[in-house]
């Protein structure tokens, strides 16, 4: 079995890669693009179509407000990817918001800031995966009962592609980017030619009629606004996965922030490019789209399948059926999907701070075989699994929850770069010839902090009700998870602190052999706690049988053992508590002594035949291991089967073991 999985690890993952090669798995930018930019690049396919799902709720009447909104994105979005080249350059050894966050806000703010990422990592593989499965669907309608398996199924690939390295699934997942790239452009100046020349493209849904939702219609006042903010809400999440880079910049081959910057630059101009012509195509083809389409499209009958935007708008431009429309479909279904491998870099890489930080398990901060943080990789995956499955896949309901956590972390982020640039200035360290750059960058972020708190408070407030509480609840929970893990480590490291005082030895050390027969293992395990010296030893065996404790005592006597054998009767045929009375006797009497406890253990070759053996001796080496002055030796003996288990680890047959020891010498 251990041969066997092994052979399914390395066809997986790939042969384990030495520590001193990690400088190989640095990225270049033209890796690094597809690895770290592919969620914000993809998002602009449901960015625009999230924004008109909002706005088509109070029908037709309010469709032209959606390149304002969009333009407000835009800028939005202009104003961040400035602010996080700031970031970077000041910040280039990883940890993005986080880091910044702790450092110029305090480890509170740094914890919120955290769970706020960690959260939007797994929701970012679970509706990226989700959408794309959706434009899967788009273009083979046949697949719409399937849409759970699919997503899982996305999920499994990518982390599969993923523990196999950084650098390996960047040049598995950079053709399906710079693909999906080329193949929206070629949509938009496409599209764009033909409105010029006369021969504007019609959406498939332009035809229908849109019956405003229950309440929705002639709305004024605050009621218009909330509507107008929250279609703008809806439109910001074009901004998820921009704060990744800053997160990965220790990723990048030298120099990092240099590379990582310029990254950073191409992808807000590629992003912003893409949203403002796939919004300007959806408005010029009249696209539709709805939450619940047979209830607000006049002539759409339950069961019909709706088509993403982007389908839609290809179809009319290229025409449906053709071969560029299933290009740019399966292009868009790709990038959506590999747009998780954003949050596969992002949360491993969080993960190994925070665990270095002691706010996370400690196994986080340790790489696999092909030098990537496994552990984070694996339950990143189990956690967007989950959701997916919560959800049914669906992205209007997952996109609800997501951009909370986004903008949480860059509104903290920036916040904490302002104060950054604060301490510099009054530090008086800064050149002449640098400070106007430093007030520009302060300014930068100011203005960047201003607008994603005020986009933040306006997403929280719009998107509450349509599910956003989940994530104000998940986010708690998670920091008070961490605190409490960094509080048990900070506590444990204190205890472990040794003091300026020497160790006194012990007095004595008095050694009890668990006996049950008299059989090889024990007579093992008594060479061995007599081959330690201790100053005295004991054979200590629990009776709950009479008669099996007789025969015991006959066969002792009879092979001459010279150790005396010490029989505690239990009554109530407990095994546990008489030997943890036993030694707690023994070191209240002499408390300056220690007892150690020898316990043979069987060591087998199949997982099933470890639920047949040591069971006793697993739950009285538990109880032990909490007593003071009490040490657990485990005396191994290998049954046969172990054989097997140890030529596949050593490559071939070993020597045989001794399988009769005695219990001779002085």
């Amino acid at each position: 079995m251990s041969r066997a999985n092994d052979v399914v690890k390395r066809v997986v993952v790939g042969r384990a890669l030495r520590s001193d090669r990690q400088s190989e798995q640095e990225l270049p930018k033209r890796l690094a693009l597809p690895i770290f930019a592919s969620d914000p690049l993809s998002s602009v396919t449901y960015a625009t179509q999230e924004l008109l799902v909002v706005l088509t709720l109070g029908g037709l009447a309010y469709l032209y407000l959606t390149p304002y909104l969009a333009a407000g994105v835009v800028v939005l979005l202009t104003v961040v990817v400035l602010s996080y080249r700031q970031l970077v350059h000041a910040y280039p050894s990883g940890g993005g918001d986080y880091q910044v966050a702790s450092e110029n806000l305090g480890r509170r703010s740094g914890g919120v800031v955290a769970s706020a990422l960690l959260v939007d990592y797994v929701l970012t593989v679970a509706v990226s995966v989700s959408a794309g499965v959706d434009n899967i669907i788009s273009a083979a309608e046949g697949l719409a009962d399937h849409r759970v398996a699919l997503a899982i199924g996305f999920v499994v690939f990518l982390t599969a592609m993923n523990l196999r390295g950084v650098k390996e699934s960047g040049k598995a997942f950079a053709v399906p980017t710079y693909g999906f790239v080329v193949g929206i452009f070629a949509m938009i100046a496409y599209g764009l030619f033909r409105t010029f020349t006369g021969d504007t493209p019609v959406a498939e849904s332009a035809v229908y009629d849109v019956v405003p939702e229950e309440g929705k219609a002639g709305l004024t006042g605050l009621a218009f606004a909330f509507l107008a903010l929250r279609a703008f809400a809806s439109g910001c999440t074009a901004l998820t996965g921009v704060e990744a880079i800053a997160n990965g910049v220790p990723a990048f081959r030298k120099p990092k922030s240099k590379n990582a910057a310029r990254t950073l630059a191409a992808m807000g101009l590629i992003a912003m490019s893409m949203f403002i012509g796939i919004t300007a195509l959806a408005i010029i083809s009249k696209v539709r789209y709805s939450e619940h389409p047979a209830e607000q499209f006049v002539g759409f009958e339950e069961g019909d399948v709706q088509r993403s935007v982007v389908a839609q708008i290809s179809a009319a431009v290229f025409g449906d059926g053709s071969v560029p429309f299933f290009y740019v479909q399966v292009m868009a279904a790709g990038i959506l999907i590999l747009a998780a491998n954003t949050a596969y870099n992002g949360f491993p890489l969080l993960g190994s701070i925070l665990a270095q930080d002691r706010y996370l398990p400690r196994q986080l901060h340790t790489r696999g075989d092909r030098l990537v943080y496994s552990n984070g990789i694996l339950l990143l995956a189990v956690f967007a699994g989950l959701l997916i499955v919560a959800f049914e896949a669906s992205v209007t309901r997952l996109i609800q929850l997501y951009i909370i956590g986004v903008f949480t972390a860059f509104t903290f982020g920036q916040f904490g770069m302002v104060r950054h640039w604060n301490r510099l200035l009054a530090s008086g360290t800064v050149a002449a010839d640098r400070l106007g750059k430093v007030k520009r960058g302060r300014a930068i972020n100011l203005l960047g902090a201003s607008l994603t708190g005020i986009v933040l408070v306006i997403v929280t407030i719009t998107k509450f009700t349509h599910g956003a509480y989940l994530v104000l609840i998940a986010m708690p929970i998670l920091y008070v998870l961490m605190r409490g893990i960094y509080n048990h480590y900070t506590r444990v490291a204190e205890e472990l602190e040794p003091d300026d005082e020497l160790i006194p030895l012990p007095s004595r050390n008095h050694a009890i052999v668990l006996v049950s027969k008299v059989h090889a293992p024990t007579l093992r395990a008594l060479a061995y706690a007599r081959a330690t010296r201790p100053h005295d030893l004991t054979a200590l065996t629990v009776s709950v049988d009479p008669e099996e404790s007789r025969l015991l005592q006959e066969q002792w006597d009879r092979r001459e053992i010279p150790v005396p054998l010490t029989i505690i009767d239990s009554p109530y045929r407990e095994i546990t508590r008489p030997v943890l009375d036993y030694v707690r006797d023994i070191r209240l009497k002499s408390p300056r002594d220690v007892v150690t406890v020898f316990i043979p253990e069987y060591v087998v070759g199949h997982w099933w035949e470890q639920l047949l053996h040591n069971q006793s001796a697993l739950r009285l080496k538990g109880r032990l291991l909490f007593q003071p002055g009490v040490m657990v030796t485990s005396v191994a003996y290998q049954l046969r089967s172990s054989e097997r288990r140890r030529d596949d680890d050593d490559g071939g047959s070993a020597p045989g073991d001794v399988r009769r020891p005695t219990v001779g010498g002085s």
